[in-house]
Formats: C-alpha cells, sequence, structure tokens
C-alpha cells in the first residue's frame, strides 16, 4: 500500500469534531486518509469515494483487511455528481493538484495529481452541499494552490479555523499547507508550522511524536 508523507499528517494532524458521527474522504485513493480516520474516531462511519476503479479495488480490498472494517466502506464514484441524504461532520480531503504541471502517460495516475477533472470549486462545491451546518473540512495542498483555495473560501465567506504549515526540512520554504475550513467559527486562525526533517535529513521530534500512532517505527 503506497503512502504519501503529506497524508499521513494530514490525517495525523486533521482535528475531528467532538461526537464525530459521519465522515468522508474524497478522492481516497489507496484508503489511507479513511483508516487513518476510522482508527482516530471509534464512534464514526467513514465513507470513502473514488473515480478510478483500479485505486477503488486496492481501497476497498485495504478496507476489508483492516480492523475497522466495520465502519469502513468506499464508493465507486464522481464526487461532482454525488449527493448525500445524511449531512456530514468532516470532509477531508487531498486533491489533485499540479494543475500546470506537465501530465503522466499513465491515465490514472494523471487524475491522481492533476486538478481538470476536479477542480478547486468542485471541491469547494461538494463541501457546501454536504457538510454539515457545524461541520469542518480538511484540505491538503500544494502552498502555491492553497493561494487559490485560500481566496475561494474567503469570497464564499466560509472561514479557516486552523492551518498546519508543512516544510521539508527546517528553515525551508514551506511546500504544503493542511486547513481546516467551515461555514462559521469565532476566533483567530490557529496556524503552526511542521518541519519533516532537520537539515541532517533525521526526522524532527515534533514529526515523531505526530506521526507515532501510525507509524510503527516511531
Amino acid at each position: 500500500m503506497k503512502v504519501s508523507t503529506d497524508a499521513c499528517i494530514q490525517g495525523a494532524w486533521t482535528p475531528i469534531p467532538m461526537k464525530a458521527k459521519r465522515i468522508i474522504d474524497v478522492g481516497t485513493g489507496t484508503g489511507l486518509l479513511s483508516l487513518m480516520m476510522a482508527q482516530r474516531c471509534e464512534q464514526a462511519q467513514v465513507e470513502a469515494l473514488e473515480v478510478d476503479e483500479s485505486a477503488f479495488s486496492q481501497a476497498t480490498e485495504n478496507f476489508s483487511l483492516s480492523p475497522w472494517n466495520s465502519r469502513l466502506s468506499c464508493t465507486l464514484a464522481d464526487a461532482r455528481n454525488y449527493t448525500t441524504t445524511e449531512q456530514v461532520d468532516l470532509i477531508i480531503c487531498n486533491p489533485p493538484f499540479f494543475s500546470n504541471s506537465l501530465k503522466s502517460p499513465d491515465p490514472s495516475r494523471t487524475t491522481a495529481r492533476h486538478n481538470d477533472s476536479f477542480s478547486l470549486l468542485d471541491l469547494f462545491s461538494f463541501l457546501k452541499q454536504n457538510l454539515h451546518s457545524f461541520g469542518i473540512a480538511s484540505i491538503l495542498l500544494p502552498a502555491t494552490e492553497h493561494k487559490q483555495w485560500e481566496a475561494l473560501v474567503l469570497q464564499q465567506k466560509w472561514v479557516f479555523q486552523s492551518q498546519l504549515i508543512i516544510c521539508a526540512k527546517e528553515g525551508q520554504e514551506p511546500n504544503r499547507i493542511v486547513s481546516v475550513c467551515s461555514r462559521r467559527f469565532v476566533g483567530d486562525v490557529q496556524k503552526e508550522t511542521l518541519s519533516i526533517h532537520h537539515q541532517d535529513g533525521n526526522y524532527t521530534n515534533d514529526f515523531k511524536k505526530l506521526l507515532q500512532p501510525f507509524y510503527l517505527y516511531f
């Protein structure tokens, strides 16, 4: 099962609403974020959405082998055409990115990495339609793409609650940002910075502390 360090950080750091009953993972891929949500939130049902059939099959298999399989489900669907009758407490998404980069000849890899087929506006529309009035959304984006997301969210009169700014190494410019937004929030945006590595290449203590429940070798 392939995992992304950035997605692991998102899954470990994302705040989960108290008494959350329903979580949706949009574009689940191998199912990593859904598995992390199920591990962290014992009372929640977690539904993963995936448009790619190969990834859907892999996520479904990974769910069936997990200790939380009774609370995990995977739906083969395009999020742009998906609606739910039950409002959601948390939506988590590591969406397609690198919209201006050279596309891969592998169609599934292109779908996973490019936002031509699922734009930030599509993502916001999904949140608006499916998120509970007091629910939150956790979105992981490259730092450059996050500026567009921030502008869109604020333009739509939603608010940010918190942000995690991720740097590959201490002292470097951030390359990823996890942001939590919602319809309503009173207070200042809580901003944190996390460096994955020291300059010598070793993991930082903050990174190890955050990922310890999920990385067996920490």
